[in-house]
């Protein structure tokens, strides 16, 4: 069973001012995503990974280092290798980047963005077309890689929710109606013939052992009976 974690970084400085910071350098972390990080530290607790892939921005480096930190405090071996991604890097936002989002509301193609994403181009920037098909290939390398282990992959808001929506069968055009908060945790399953949705948007739980169990791969008739771990009644 191949599981991808899908974290979006922690509350930055951006977005406390309210600012669309793209792919601005400098933004790091606010004191609250601080506090993020460090609880990340306890909430991924030592899942295994086979793949650990993140944004090269500073506010996604300031996110997972604590916890690998802990890992390698604990045990050194147990580290995994952090691999730089480019294709998960926020979308380019171009002249937009560094604004206020009050100001950028104003904006004719503020509507666009909203409602058909998948039509808009960002003045002097990217597309968000281009964007998911960039996460897609970060998602694709990341389960490519041979090990035992699940795939762990650090991004943005709009990154994490394209790779969602696509997960779903959801058109681009869906995916503002997908939520993901800063040092939120969704998790996807990628085992079977269709992804499933295990955790989406999660800002508080600890991961533990009960997530990662083996689940069936028939259909979910009536919702599915949960996870193939030993059940105790109280």
């Amino acid at each position: 069973m191949t599981l991808v974690i899908l974290l979006r970084h922690a509350h930055s400085t951006a977005n406390g001012a309210g600012i669309l910071a793209g792919r601005t350098e400098g933004v790091h972390l606010s004191p609250l995503g601080r506090v993020q990080a460090r609880k990340l530290s306890a909430r991924l607790g030592g899942i295994p990974l086979k793949s650990l892939r993140s944004s090269p921005l500073e506010r996604c480096g300031e996110t997972i280092n604590p916890w690998l930190a802990k890992r390698e405090q604990v045990n050194p071996d147990a580290r995994p290798p952090l691999m730089i991604d480019h294709d998960l890097a926020e979308v380019d936002y171009g002249l937009w980047s560094g604004r206020k989002l009050q100001t950028l509301s104003r904006d004719a193609l503020w509507r666009t963005v909203q409602d058909h994403p998948s039509k808009v181009t960002f003045p002097q920037g990217e597309s968000m077309r281009a964007m998911q098909q960039r996460a897609m290939r970060a998602l694709a390398a990341g389960l490519s890689e041979r090990g035992k282990g699940h795939v762990l992959l650090v991004s943005h808001g709009d990154v994490v929710k394209s790779i969602i929506a696509s997960a779903l069968g959801m058109h681009l055009d869906e995916f503002q109606r997908i939520v993901i908060d800063p040092a939120s945790i969704s998790i996807v399953d990628y085992s079977g013939k269709k992804p499933r949705i295990l955790l989406l948007n999660d800002s508080r739980s600890k991961l533990d052992s009960n997530i990662f169990a083996e689940r069936g791969k028939k259909n979910l008739l009536g919702g599915g009976a949960g996870a193939a771990w030993k059940r105790e009644v109280s």
